[in-house]
């Protein structure tokens, strides 16, 4: 089970965009792609096949799953992540400074 997913808010806790928020996008092994931070550009080729139109595109690369932290939205800081089983046998995230429950 993964301290951070797909559609999580965080924020950078490291680097050029260190203190920015965002949306993660996707997550690929200990790498996640935040919405609007670290943006980069491709040149890319047309692909008829796909209606893909060529050019350049801008877009997000990713960064290390370390650099960020899960945001706690009580709060508004970012906040480490502990797992809790629950009573019926389900794991959850809890967030470990307030321990409530991270997942919505």
């Amino acid at each position: 089970m993964n301290r951070i997913r797909k559609g999580d808010q965080v924020i950078v806790i490291t680097g050029k965009y260190k203190g920015q928020k965002g949306e993660v996008l996707r997550v690929a092994e200990d790498r996640v792609f935040v919405q609007n931070i670290n943006l980069v550009k491709r040149h890319t080729k047309p692909n008829p096949q796909a209606n893909q139109p060529g050019g350049i595109v801008e877009r997000e690369a990713s960064i290390h799953a370390s650099n960020v932290m899960l945001l706690n939205s009580t709060s508004g800081k970012g906040e480490r992540v502990g797992f809790k089983a629950l009573d019926d046998g389900r794991k959850v995230r809890v967030f470990r400074r307030s321990g409530e429950q991270a997942d919505a």
